[in-house]
């Protein structure tokens, strides 16, 4: 394995997107992670399309560094296995409604038991504690809840929801750093084993802290804008004349000097009317025009080589067929083929972030249900007898 956490042990006891993706961004730092899941049923993850015959390229992505086991939780005997598992571990990693956990009879204090110093994170919709905490939370209502669906799309229709599971990546993202946090204070600052609660709809509301500050002290209650941007003018998407959409923001005085220039139009250096960002910001329909009308008489080629030279930033509006077409992507390798037990190869994200000396690497797509089961167990001092006893128990 490569990757800075190399040597780190991870058990992944969640199920579908926030807290698994926590996981296999642990994994693709080098951490060694075991997904255990339900006898015959799996991840409710195995579920989700799209499908290339029997196989969800959901899971194939999504499970990427990841060894699999069954083990029934709630089975006394499959809690003894848990138990024996933590032993080894570093980071436990669950997702249930708060609560749950402690119902089987496995609360916080039994967990510790079998290992003092163990990190455990605890994903949920609404946090462990307050009066939400024990309802069912997903990612999609947690955008609702947060406030960022409000905010999103455009002021004479609807709000529109993320196309992607957006909350529960950005929660991942979350719970994977409070988990490094948690290890560097157990190990370098020699404090005590935490248990890190990471909520959905918090993980996104972290993002509106301007929204929040400016309800606070403007009483300002932020709108739909649609593809306009709050804080400065110009940005937007704009078609070009071959019906290619760009977009192009300027967030920045600076840049907008630039923009002028590019565009010929440093007159509106000088204009009163838009020679600042809060004027721009008062004309932003005006403004959004100028721009619009300069990228509609022009090429997509024409736009970006004009805005490139003056370091304007922009960028067309990729999909995923001109993503996998871009020399970029290639040459920093975030298009990378990997083996796959049923679909022989799947093309995966590269590893997030870069290390120079250590990097990160993809070393399995999803696995198949329950493969390093027997692996895992012999590797607990199980017998083959035992192991067999247990799967007809359905233990395993």
């Amino acid at each position: 394995m490569t990757g800075p956490l190399q040597g780190l042990k991870v058990l992944d006891i969640a199920t579908v997107f926030a807290g698994p993706f926590a996981a296999a961004l642990l994994g693709d730092m080098g951490a060694d992670v075991l997904k255990v899941e339900m006898p015959g049923v799996g991840d409710p993850l195995r579920a989700l399309g799209p499908f290339k015959d029997d196989t969800s390229l959901t899971w194939a992505a999504s499970a990427r560094n990841k060894r699999s086991m069954t083990l029934d939780l709630k089975s006394a005997e499959g809690q003894d296995v848990l138990l024996r598992l933590l032993a080894e571990q570093d980071v436990l990693i669950e997702n249930f409604r708060p609560g749950t956990l402690d119902q089987w009879g496995l609360p916080l204090e039994r967990l510790r038991s079998a290992n003092p110093d163990l990190v455990v994170v605890r994903v949920s919709g609404y946090g462990q504690t307050g009066p939400h905490a024990g309802k069912a939370g997903f990612g999609t209502p947690a955008t609702a809840y947060s406030g960022y669906a409000h905010i999103n799309g455009y002021p004479d229709r609807p709000p529109v929801l993320p196309s992607v599971s957006l909350v529960d990546y950005l929660t991942g993202m979350y719970a994977a750093m409070g988990a490094l946090a948690a290890i560097y204070q157990l190990r370098v600052s020699d404090g005590p084993a935490e248990e890190v609660d990471v909520a959905l709809y918090e993980s996104i509301f972290r993002m509106l802290e301007v929204v929040v500050a400016e309800y606070d002290v403007l009483g300002t209650v932020r709108e739909r804008t649609g593809n306009e941007l709050a804080a400065s003018s110009p940005a937007g998407i704009y078609q070009s004349s071959d019906g290619h959409w760009i977009v192009i923001v300027t967030s920045t005085e600076r840049t907008f000097a630039r923009l002028a220039r590019a565009m010929d139009r440093e007159d509106l250096l000088t204009d009163p009317r838009y020679s600042t960002n809060r004027e721009r910001l008062a004309r932003r329909t005006e403004m959004n025009q100028i721009v619009s009308d300069w990228v509609g008489a022009r090429t997509r080629a024409e736009v970006e080589q004009q805005l490139d030279d003056m370091a304007v930033p922009q960028s067309p509006v990729y999909s995923a067929a001109d993503i996998f077409a871009d020399e970029h992507y290639a040459a920093r390798g975030m298009l990378v083929e990997v083996a796959h037990p049923t679909l022989g190869t799947v093309t995966l994200p590269g590893v997030v972030p870069k290390f120079s000396t250590n990097p990160g690497s993809i070393r399995n797509a999803g696995p198949l249900m329950g493969e390093h089961t027997t692996e895992v167990l012999s590797g607990l001092g199980y017998t083959t007898e035992q192991i067999a006893e247990m799967q007809d128990k359905g233990v395993i």
